[in-house]
Order: C-alpha cells, then sequence, then structure tokens
C-alpha cells in the first residue's frame, strides 16, 4: 500500500470539474482528511467547454483554460497526480490500481472513501478510418492542443464534421473562423437534436450562411485516407466529401465501465446510478459528473445530462458526503445554451418532441420580438417558445434563439420550472424593463400572453 491506512483517505478517480469540485468541498469540510486525484491527462481541473473558443482562437493558450493547478491545489493540501489513470477498483478491500502513464509502473493503494468522476467519452462511430491521421474527437486540453498543433503544421482547407450537437456547432464556427471550407453532417434529420424543429432550423440558416455546408439525414460511412494515412475524405450516405481534418461530434457516454467491472450498479443510458446524495450502491463510493445519472425534475426519475454545470453541482454534493457533510443534489431540468456566430440558442425543460414522444399532453407557441425597445439601436429580435401542460397551465419547456447575448434570458424561464409556475405566473413575472435592455413587455411575458390564449 502507498499510504497508511490509520488517516481517513478520500481518492477520486478524475481531476476535472466534478473531481476536483468534490475534492475542494471535502477539504474545506474535513481539514484532516488525506485527499488524492488521479487524473489520466495532463491537466485537471479545466474548462473542456472552451476547447472549441481554443481552436478559434478566442482563448489564447491551453493554460488559460485552466481553473487550478496541481500545485495550487497542494496549498490546499489536494494531491493530484496527473497522467495517472486507475485500472481497477476492489471494494471489498477498498482498494484500487493505479497506471503511472509516464513511468510505466503499477501499484496499488487504499481508500476510506472514494468518488468516482471519469467523465464521459466521446462517441466514436464504428466505421472505416476512423484512426486515419487527421481525425479528431474534442475532450480533453490535450485534444485542444492537437487539433491546434494540426491546423499549424499541415494547413488543411477542408474540414468535415461528424455530429451537430453543441460541440459540432460550436467547432463550425471555430473552423470557418480560422479559413477552413466546413462541412457538418448529422444522421438526425436535424442540427441540435435537443431542440425543436423549428428553433435548430434557425441555427441551420444561421450556419448556413456563414459558408458551412449542412447536410443533415445523412449518416457518416466511412473515412477515407490516402496511402500515407492520412485523411482524404469522408463518405456518407448522400456523397462523398473531401476533407484534410475530420471532428468527430457524435456525443458523450458516460464512462462507467470501470464502476461496472467493480459491480456498481448502471443505471440510466449506462451512466453509474446514484441516489441524491450522489451515493452509490455501494457503501462509501460516490459517483458525479458525466459518468453519472442525475435526477430530472421534470421526469422525475433518473436522468443524464452531460454538462459541464450539472458536474460541478454533482461533485460538490459528492465532496459534502465524503468529506463528512449532508448534502443532496437538487436536480436539472435540462437546461443548456450555446451559440454560433451571431445566434444564441437556449433550451430548458422538455421540447415539445420530447413531450409527445414521452405521451405528454402538450401545447406551444412561438413568437418573435423585439429584444429592445423599438427606437433604441442593437440587437434585432428573438424567438421565444413556450410549451406547457394544457390542463393546468404548468409551464413544460422553452427555448429562445435570438441575438447571442440575448439567449441567456433561458434562465428565466428555468427558473420558473424550478419553481412550477405556470404559465399565468409567468404573465405576472415582474421584469425588468429599460430600452437598452428590453421593451417594456419582456419577449418572455409576450410568449405568456399569447400562450394564455391559447
Amino acid at each position: 500500500m502507498s499510504s497508511s491506512r490509520e488517516a481517513k483517505r478520500l481518492l477520486i478517480i478524475g481531476g476535472v470539474a466534478a473531481g476536483m469540485s468534490a475534492a475542494s468541498r471535502a477539504r474545506r469540510l474535513d481539514p484532516d482528511l488525506e485527499i488524492v486525484a488521479y487524473e489520466r491527462t495532463g491537466y485537471v481541473s479545466y474548462g473542456s467547454c472552451g476547447l472549441p473558443y481554443l481552436i478559434a482562437g478566442v482563448v489564447r493558450e491551453a493554460a488559460d483554460l485552466v481553473a487550478r493547478t496541481p500545485e495550487q491545489f497542494a496549498r490546499q493540501g489536494i494531491e493530484t497526480r496527473t497522467n495517472h489513470e486507475v485500472t481497477a477498483i476492489d471494494t471489498s478491500n477498498k482498494t484500487v490500481e493505479v497506471k503511472d502513464l509516464t513511468e510505466g509502473s503499477e501499484f496499488s493503494t487504499g481508500y476510506d472513501k472514494l468518488v468516482i468522476a471519469t467523465g464521459g467519452s466521446p462517441i466514436r462511430p464504428p466505421m472505416p478510418g476512423i484512426k486515419l491521421e487527421g481525425v479528431f474527437v474534442l475532450r480533453t486540453v490535450e485534444d485542444g492542443i492537437a487539433v491546434n498543433r494540426f491546423l499549424a503544421e499541415e494547413r488543411p482547407r477542408r474540414a468535415v464534421i461528424i455530429g451537430s450537437g453543441y460541440i459540432g456547432v460550436e467547432v463550425a464556427e471555430a473552423f470557418v473562423q480560422r479559413g477552413l471550407q466546413t462541412t457538418m453532417l448529422d444522421m438526425l434529420p436535424q442540427v441540435l437534436d435537443n431542440f425543436d424543429a423549428d428553433i435548430a432550423q434557425l441555427m441551420q440558416s444561421e450556419l448556413e450562411r456563414n459558408g458551412v455546408i449542412v447536410s443533415v439525414d445523412d449518416t457518416a460511412q466511412g473515412i477515407e485516407g490516402d496511402t500515407a494515412g492520412r485523411v482524404r475524405a469522408v463518405v456518407s450516405a448522400r456523397g462523398r466529401y473531401e476533407a484534410d481534418l475530420v471532428l468527430i461530434g457524435a456525443g458523450v457516454a458516460a464512462e462507467s465501465l470501470l464502476a461496472q467491472e467493480a459491480g456498481i450498479r448502471l443505471g440510466t443510458k449506462g451512466a453509474i446510478a446514484v441516489d441524491e446524495g450522489m451515493r452509490t450502491n455501494v457503501p462509501g463510493v460516490y459517483a458525479a459528473g458525466d459518468c453519472a445519472e442525475t435526477y430530472h425534475l421534470l421526469l422525475k426519475g433518473p436522468s443524464y445530462v452531460p454538462l459541464g454545470s450539472t458536474a460541478n453541482k454533482q461533485g460538490r454534493v459528492a465532496g459534502t458526503n465524503a468529506g463528512g457533510g449532508e448534502g443532496t443534489f437538487g436536480g436539472v431540468v435540462g437546461t443548456a445554451i450555446t451559440k454560433a456566430f451571431e445566434l444564441g440558442v437556449g433550451v430548458t425543460g422538455l421540447t415539445e418532441k420530447a413531450a409527445v414522444q414521452l405521451g405528454r399532453a402538450a401545447r406551444s407557441v412561438s413568437i418573435e420580438h423585439g429584444s429592445r425597445a423599438h427606437y433604441y439601436p442593437g440587437p434585432g429580435p428573438i424567438r421565444v417558445k413556450l410549451v406547457w401542460d394544457p390542463a393546468d397551465g404548468m409551464l413544460l419547456g422553452a427555448q429562445i434563439a435570438g441575438p447571442v447575448a440575448e439567449a441567456k434570458r433561458i434562465d428565466v424561464l428555468a427558473t420558473a420550472l424550478h419553481h412550477g409556475l405556470t404559465i399565468e405566473d409567468l404573465q405576472r413575472l415582474d421584469l425588468s424593463y429599460a430600452p437598452p435592455f428590453s421593451p417594456v413587455w419582456d419577449p418572455i411575458l409576450v410568449a405568456a400572453n399569447v400562450a394564455a390564449k391559447n
């Protein structure tokens, strides 16, 4: 064993959002707790959501994405070991097997409490050519560095993005800004599948307006390379798209195999099953972040929502309980926001499409309204879509599309969902007004008024 078992010891597998949030919270609650975090990449506590902006050049250096370094954690009494991969968990003996990826050595070490924060893995579709030079995923800092190095050294002219979720949309903008002819493919019938089609169409139009070729309902079937093993084209159901660079943005899956092999129960979409305190079915073992499921307030059950904001909150709860406190995770309503070029889009709760798929009675209304007083210059109109239950008027979900900064209004509607407001309640909200920020009737109020008439 690498450490005495006399002192209480918290081990954390994964050193990004959930893992280091757990470590920091546990340290604040118990200053005597020994805390060690193992992270298989070379970085801890970084913002992976910023990687598309590193490629775009908005973020200048990869180091700028790092919130705290191992040295900073060490001053807090938290030991972080980068380039260390946990390969097995023995819950009976409370030990883990660790591989030092730099030295190649392996060792066993013990724990009293364990937080699994292994995150999510990029989905790599099973297709020929996936390992060719010039094919990338974007999940870690090293991934971002690799894409930027390829752009600088190989100077590709044509890029194909497979997938049109958040990463795909954001990287499409980045590639265009870097001067690449960019094509986006998706097997689904629309971009941004977690939005309704009418809102997603606005994003597709914005991408196309800025030169991105978008082909939806079009499955990538393989990646072709040259004799040197470099990518040259993507073949899809509809055609062949020449490419010097391919980015796979087909989503993420919970990285839960390590937990499963240890006998830890899995739940929704293969994510680690947890209770409201982020406890697994094994005493003393917690899970948080993109490897774990989360409670959805509208679905009233477990869901899988791999977002950085959720990971940080779950990690804090796991760290609270592992550190001897009492914490619970309040659940999510599925709020998310993204942008490409001049368009921002936000979603919260159930889309109309999701409500129908769940067999729920739902009505919707979509309005377009100015985001500021009509006489005040600035951003143009925004689209607000509300989804509600006609039986009791309860808000079920909302979507917003418009000038980038205006999409943040989705948070008002997320708050309404968290507190179970109805369309009538929305009409009564006392929202702020001044010409630079909003018309007298804020677009959210206008949408609520129109919904009340339906």
